[in-house]
């Protein structure tokens, strides 16, 4: 499994994560969004309304027939068994990953403690031998990857 760290910079959460999910689903995964409870309402009502053309299928897993859609929200998940693709929000963690192909972890660049976090998190990984990549914003919203 590969680990990617995004670190927010000229955006937020909201404002990349629809684009990655897209992409998620262009590879065939289904993705569990993992985030902490005091966002899942919230993060559940944008994705349905991100963009007034589109929007992501998903559900929540403490509500029926989340299982049956290609993207999980949850803030309690600790297996991510049948999901491609992991997304850990606010520090969360899934501690059971099998068969996750890819996990991203998202850092808020404007918090100080969301980077202390996720720097104890890539080093703690980096120990195990995971596989791990850094992408940071540059100022016009770009990813760049650094590491």
């Amino acid at each position: 499994m590969d680990y990617w760290f995004y670190h927010l910079e000229a955006s937020t959460v909201e404002g990349v994560l629809p684009g990655l999910l897209e992409k998620t689903l262009q590879k065939g995964w289904r993705a569990l969004v993992k985030l902490p409870e005091a966002q899942l309402k919230e993060m559940d009502d944008y994705l349905w309304t991100y963009r007034d053309d589109s929007f992501l299928p998903h559900g929540r897993d403490d509500e029926p027939m989340a299982e049956q859609l290609p993207i999980t929200l949850s803030a309690t998940a600790e297996s991510a068994e049948g999901h491609g693709a992991v997304f850990l929000l606010g520090g969360s963690e899934v501690p059971d990953m099998t068969g996750v192909e890819r996990c991203m972890v998202m850092i808020n660049g404007r918090s100080q403690d969301d980077v202390m976090r996720e720097r104890k998190r890539w080093k703690t990984l980096k120990e195990t031998g995971a596989t791990l990549s850094y992408y940071q914003q540059n100022d016009r919203g770009s990813w760049e990857k650094k590491a």
